[in-house]
C-alpha cells in the first residue's frame, strides 16, 4: 500500500485541527481511550464531541517549546496510507518544505464558508504556489452555518477560484463540508443534496503520488566522503537518474570526469543504483571529490552559476539588508553569498508589489532577487529535481530565508 503526504493550510479558526481530528476518528485511526478521552473533554467544555481536541496535546507542546517544528500525523483508507504534515504555523511549514524536511506531495486549503478568503488564506496558498505543489484540493468548511447554501459556496468558490488563478494554481477539487460534523468528509452528506463531486477522502485517494525521477539524467550531490581501509567512499542520495558501475560521469563545479568503480550499500553487493536512494560510490581514478560536488553525466550537464534569479520569502523580523553577507545552502552545497538586487518587494498576503529596487526586505515578505555567490552554485529548475532548485539563507547559524531558483542570471 503506497503513502502519501499532504498538508492542510488555511486562516486561523478556519477549522483545520477538527478536519484532522475528524479525519483520525473516521477512518477509525484512534485508540477506544483516546475517543473517550475526546468526548470527556468536550462534555466538560460544555459543547458536543470537538475533535480539534485530539490537537490540543501538540499545543501544549508547542507552547512549551516542545517539538515546534513539525509534526506527523497518519490515517488510512481502503486505497492507500496517508502522512498529514501538520506545522503550527505557515512560515514553519515554508522553512521545512524548502528544507527538504517535509516533502507534502499534495496540500488541502481550508476556508471557513462563513467568512470567506482571508488574509491568511491568501498568504498560505501564495506559499504553495511558490513551493511547486501542483495538487491542490479546496475544501470549504462550515457548511453547516450558512445551511448547506449551495449559493454561498459557489460565491465563495468563485471568490477563492480568481485568486488562486492569479497565482496559477488549479485546484483539483473544490469540496463542501462541515469537518465538526462529518459532512462529506467518509461519507455521503444528506444535507449536500446539491453537490455531486467527491467526498474529502475520495478526492484524496484520485491524488497521485510523487514518481521518483530515476527517467531523468543523473545528479548525485555528494554529502560527505569516507576513508574505509584503501577506499575512498563517497555518499550521498541519488536525486535523480541512475548510476551504475563502469558509468562514465563528470564532477561539478571542477569539470573532471571519471567512471563509478563500485556502488557501496551497508552490508549488500550491488551494481546500481537509482533515484532516492542513498548509497556510497568509489571512483576509478583518484579524483579528489567533497561535500557539495555534483555528479552528473557528461552529456547531460545542470547549469554551473554564480548568479542566480530567485523567489526568495523572508521569514525572520531582523530585516534583509541588500549587499549584506549571508550564507547560501542548496543540497549539499554552501557557500557565502550576498543578494545584489531586489527587484521587486511583495505583499505575501496580497500579493501587492510594495517596492521595486528595494532595498530591504522586512519579516513575511516575498521578493524577486539577484544572488551572488562566491562559489558557483550547481542548479537545476524547481519542479525538474526539487533538491537544486530550493535553497535556505542563513544568517548568524539561522535559517532566515527560504527560496525558489528561477533562473540562473
Amino acid at each position: 500500500m503506497d503513502v502519501l503526504s499532504f498538508v492542510i493550510v488555511g486562516h486561523v479558526d478556519h477549522g483545520k485541527s477538527t478536519l484532522i481530528g475528524r479525519l483520525l476518528y473516521d477512518t477509525d485511526s484512534l485508540a477506544p481511550d483516546k475517543i473517550e478521552e475526546i468526548k470527556k473533554a468536550s462534555a466538560e467544555a460544555g459543547r458536543d464531541t470537538e475533535f480539534a481536541f485530539l490537537l490540543d496535546h501538540l499545543e501544549e507542546e508547542r507552547k512549551q517549546g516542545i517539538t515546534i517544528d513539525t509534526t506527523q500525523v497518519f490515517f488510512k483508507t481502503d486505497n492507500r496510507r496517508y502522512v498529514i504534515i501538520d506545522a503550527p504555523g505557515h512560515v514553519e511549514f515554508v522553512k521545512n518544505m524548502i528544507t527538504g524536511a517535509s516533502q507534502a506531495e499534495a496540500a488541502v486549503l481550508i476556508i471557513d464558508v462563513v467568512e470567506g478568503v482571508k488574509e491568511q488564506t491568501k498568504r498560505h496558498s501564495y506559499m504553495l504556489s511558490m513551493l511547486g505543489l501542483e495538487q491542490v484540493v479546496v475544501v470549504l468548511n462550515k457548511m453547516d452555518l450558512v445551511d448547506f447554501s449551495q449559493e454561498r459556496f459557489d460565491a465563495v468558490r468563485k471568490d477563492a477560484g480568481a485568486w488562486l488563478k492569479s497565482i496559477n494554481i488549479e485546484p483539483i477539487f473544490y469540496i463542501p463540508i462541515s469537518a465538526i460534523r462529518g459532512d462529506n468528509i467518509a461519507t455521503k452528506s444528506d444535507s449536500l443534496g446539491w453537490y455531486t463531486g467527491p467526498t474529502f477522502l475520495e478526492s484524496m485517494d484520485t491524488l497521485q503520488n510523487r514518481q521518483p525521477p530515476e527517467d531523468k539524467s543523473l545528479l548525485f550531490p555528494i554529502q560527505d566522503v569516507y576513508k574505509i581501509e584503501d577506499k575512498r567512499i563517497n555518499a550521498g542520495r541519488v536525486e535523480s537518474g541512475v548510476i551504475e558501475k563502469g558509468l562514465e560521469i563528470k564532477v561539478l563545479p571542477t569539470g573532471e570526469t571519471t567512471k563509478v568503480n563500485s556502488i557501496e550499500r551497508f552490508l549488500e553487493d550491488s551494481d546500481r543504483a537509482v533515484a532516492s536512494e542513498c548509497i556510497g560510490m568509489t571512483t576509478s581514478d583518484s579524483v579528489f571529490l567533497e561535500r557539495g560536488n555534483v555528479m552528473c553525466l557528461p552529456s547531460d550537464e545542470p547549469t554551473v552559476t554564480d548568479r542566480i534569479a530567485a523567489n526568495i520569502f523572508w521569514m525572520t523580523k531582523q530585516e534583509l539588508v541588500k549587499d549584506q553577507k549571508l550564507s547560501i545552502r542548496c543540497a549539499t552545497q554552501e557557500t557565502s553569498c550576498k543578494v545584489e538586487s531586489i527587484n521587486k518587494r511583495i505583499n505575501s498576503s496580497t500579493l501587492e508589489v510594495i517596492e521595486e529596487n528595494a532595498e530591504v526586505l522586512k519579516n513575511l515578505e516575498v521578493a524577486e532577487v539577484i544572488i551572488k555567490t562566491k562559489k558557483a552554485l550547481v542548479i537545476k529548475d524547481f519542479n525538474d529535481v526539487q533538491e537544486l532548485g530550493r535553497f535556505v539563507l542563513v544568517r548568524d547559524g539561522n535559517i532566515c530565508a527560504g527560496g525558489i531558483i528561477s533562473a540562473a542570471n
